[in-house]
């Protein structure tokens, strides 16, 4: 009986860490810092790259996941770092898709304010860079 119940609260855990979207902050705050950009949908815009089923490509490497956090609208980003991190989960779970691949873990307050310290520069060309590496990855898969 006490496997079950603290199986019961290992699940009930996990639910409220999930739970720890606020998807009503998450899209407004999407709506204020990205879809200028991104558009209101994820499909982009011009000459920047569209979000909607595709953004979940880079979650399937780690430096693709970092990637999502570096590029210069996110880590210069004027949300906190758990905003973005909610904002981040909030892409994966309402724009990505069917791009996402693999089991996604949610980006952290901790990991979000790690790794937008090292915004990247020369994103156009990093981001060739990054997919032609993941695509290769999938291929030998």
């Amino acid at each position: 009986m006490r496997t079950v119940i603290a199986f019961i609260c290992l699940l009930l855990c996990a639910a409220v860490a999930a739970g720890d979207i606020n998807p009503q902050r998450a899209q407004f705050n999407y709506q204020m810092s990205c879809q200028g950009c991104h558009a209101p949908d994820g499909s982009g815009a011009g000459a920047v790259p569209r979000m909607r089923d595709h953004v979940g490509v880079f979650l399937a490497t780690a430096a693709g996941r970092e990637y999502l956090v570096r590029v210069p609208g996110s880590a210069v980003s004027a949300l906190s770092d758990a905003d973005l991190a909610e904002v981040l989960n909030w892409i994966v779970l309402e724009i990505a898709g069917s791009s996402v691949q693999v089991a996604f873990e949610p980006y952290s307050a901790q990991e979000v304010a790690r790794l937008r310290q090292h915004p990247l520069n020369e994103v156009a060309r990093y981001r060739a860079q990054l997919l032609a590496e993941i695509a290769s990855t999938q291929s030998r898969e």
